[in-house]
């Protein structure tokens, strides 16, 4: 790790002070679009982005709480888009488009495009054209921890005033497309809605934006009290509390004041001399206090973390560095890479449990030294994977570097795989319905993560009951990204000579023709839940005497209506009609034709509301039968890259 020259006390105030007066408040999140590539420094475009941006603080548009700015010639242009939450006031609102500009660059430097969100409003650039389009990616959301009990009441009551919500944002007034409403909700008493539209979007485009968030509000926030959905062309939040300014619409220059302002308190009596120096006194002396309380707090936590070995935060990682751990600590973690402490084995090396000096639990898995991987492409492939934060993925810590040896850092999940549950008879057992049905949504939501939610589009390959670690709490965790392919965000689909996998469990489109592609991915979540459901391996089913192909066995059982029989015999006094569901979902994924079969987003949506119908199923592909699958034509491997050099898997996690 590198090491830090001690300073001062009164240094470390001085470089704190200047730190706390100087440091922007952070985005709610934000994304660096990678796919766009990036501009040197004191380039065409950078003077292009910079012009565009400062004009934020100069220029009086803000009455609508709506910026929009491009400067410079093709193909160095840069465009430029605010939005401020359209209650703000424009004051705040340029405060705010201000502050965005200042962080946006430093969070994704040189990045030619990116977005970020703020409670009060959001600012883009790009080197392409932004105006006047819709777009509903990169988007994500956020939820209010509180549970309702009413789910479908509050669903519906929230569902009824979205619905009346879409066409008065998108109908209103030509300077604003924004709404709010108040409603009686079960539980809490009152639901607070708001949506909003970018104000250069056509009507329809506005109403296209507001119908794609109300379609992932089940995604994100059912049975929630409160939520939110961002895209860069429109914006949704409920809460049970207030949160907009019900007095004071965005104002247009027309727009009549609010019938009540803030009264002041009196002045205090006196001459203007003490007015003054007690006003002052009341301000800095209580400023001054906190700042000195802060900087102690802060020196004191950094004195006691120096002694610890730590975890830098991995939200937004702005050197690599901070990622990288000393091997002689990872060493004395894993007790010298004891075979006491060996985990599992894979074609990638060992993996071993660790526990650093401050208690904190490791997997470490320790990759093969004739890797012709370079230190550079190793350090890049180690961000990109510590970026793809989620709860239903296992989550990469760190990296070690040091002559031959290349280890990862990850998180230590407690309990075992998968696969040594569900087909393990005694064990299975103890696997009733409940905790496999969350185990099936909580790997839905990870791939539907990895697929359309992060920042950058992952292919995973290998998606099987092994490479699904359990916590303490039996939540489910992807692992495994050493056969991962990394794409752009508008490329879902892709090409290679190399055929990686596991049997089985690859579409057959990608095992006989190389053809790899999201729905790759959305086949192999269909064969997990299968087995799941019966608690039978996909290659090694058996119908009493006889050897059977999982999918076929279950499409012959569906045909029939005798769905049931494959259901796992200790799940038969569980919720039949929530099986059989499942067991019609798992079909709909694993279809022969590759445009038939669903995507996460509609997975995920369908395994949370019962009141969603589903489509027939069609036969589903087999390796059984002698002929070639139907597939839809994909574009070769243009954008699509491997995360791992050696296309090996790296994550065979095995924790005792």
């Amino acid at each position: 790790m590198v090491s830090l020259r001690p300073i001062s006390f009164i240094q470390f105030c001085i470089l704190t002070f200047i730190a706390l007066a100087t440091a922007q408040p952070s985005f709610l999140y934000h994304f660096c679009v990678y796919k766009n590539g990036n501009y040197t420094t004191n380039s065409i475009y950078e003077t292009n982005l910079n012009r565009v941006l400062s004009s934020i603080s100069s220029n009086k548009i803000i009455d609508n709480g709506f910026y929009s700015n491009s400067y410079g010639q093709e193909p160095d242009k840069a465009y430029g888009i605010g939005l401020c939450r359209g209650d703000v006031k424009p004051d705040v609102c340029r405060s705010c488009l201000n502050d965005s500009r200042i962080s946006l660059k430093k969070l994704c430097p040189n990045q030619k495009e990116a977005i970020g969100w703020y409670d009060n409003c959001s600012l883009r650039f790009s080197n392409r054209s932004i105006f006047a389009v819709a777009e509903s990616s990169p988007s994500f959301y956020m939820w209010n921890i509180r549970n309702v009990s009413d789910i479908d009441g509050y669903g519906q009551v929230l569902a009824n005033q979205l619905d009346g919500m879409i066409s008065e944002t998108a109908s209103g007034r030509s300077f604003i497309k924004f709404a709010t409403r108040t409603a009686i909700a079960p539980d809490f008493g009152r639901i607070y809605v708001l949506s909003q539209c970018t104000t250069d979007l056509s009507e329809q485009d506005c109403l296209g934006c507001l119908r794609t968030i109300s379609e992932r509000i089940p995604l994100c926030c059912i049975g929630k009290a409160g939520g939110r959905i961002y895209t860069p062309s429109c914006n949704f939040r409920y809460e049970t509390y207030t949160f907009f300014d019900q007095l004071t619409p965005a104002a247009s220059p027309t727009s009549p004041s609010p019938p009540s302002q803030p009264v002041s308190p009196p002045p205090i009596k006196g001459t203007k001399r003490n007015t003054t120096t007690r006003t002052a006194i009341v301000i800095v002396v209580p400023t001054l206090v906190v700042i000195i309380l802060v900087i102690s707090i802060i020196y004191l936590f950094l004195r006691v973390k120096k002694r610890k070995d730590h975890f830098e935060p991995l939200d937004e990682m702005g050197n690599v560095e901070s990622l990288q751990f000393d091997f002689e600590v990872i060493r004395a973690a894993t007790d010298d890479f004891s075979d006491a402490n060996k985990l599992g084995k894979g074609g990638f090396g060992l993996v071993y449990e660790g526990k650093l000096s401050n208690g904190q639990e490791i997997a470490v898995k320790r990759l093969s030294k004739n890797s012709g991987q370079g230190d550079l492409e190793f350090k890049n492939e180690v961000v990109l994977v510590a970026k793809l934060q989620h709860r239903n993925l296992v989550r990469l810590l760190g990296f070690c570097l040091e002559g031959n040896e290349r280890l990862l850092v990850y998180e230590f999940v407690p309990n075992r795989s998968l696969d040594h549950y569900i087909f393990d008879p005694k064990k299975s057992a103890n696997l009733d319905w409940e905790r496999r049905y969350k185990i099936i949504k909580g790997i839905a939501r990870g791939l539907l993560y990895l697929h359309e939610d992060s920042r950058l589009r992952i292919i995973h390959r290998d998606l099987k009951a092994a490479n699904v670690l359990l916590d303490i709490e039996m939540n489910p965790k992807i692992s495994d990204f050493g056969m991962a392919r990394m794409c752009v965000l508008d490329q879902t689909e892709g090409s290679t000579n190399r055929i990686v996998g596991t049997y089985g469990y690859m579409a057959p489109e990608y095992a006989m023709l190389g053809q790899f592609s999201i729905k790759s991915d959305v086949f192999s979540f269909g064969v997990l839940m299968m087995e799941i459901i019966s608690g039978q391996k996909i290659t090694s089913f058996h119908e009493g005497e006889n050897r059977e192909y999982l999918l076929s066995y279950a499409w012959k059982n569906w045909r029939e209506g005798t769905a049931a029989n494959l259901i796992d015999l200790t799940l038969r006094s569980g919720p039949l009609s929530e099986m059989i569901r499942c067991i019609h979902i798992g079909l709909l994924c694993v279809q022969a034709n590759v445009t038939d079969r669903l995507d996460m987003a509609s997975v995920v949506l369908m395994l949370n509301s019962n009141s969603i119908a589903l489509p027939l199923p069609t036969q589903p592909a087999s390796f059984m039968q002698n002929e070639v699958p139907l597939a839809t034509t994909m574009k070769l491997d243009t954008d699509c890259k491997p995360i791992s050099q050696n296309e090996v898997s790296i994550t065979e996690l095995d924790p005792r």
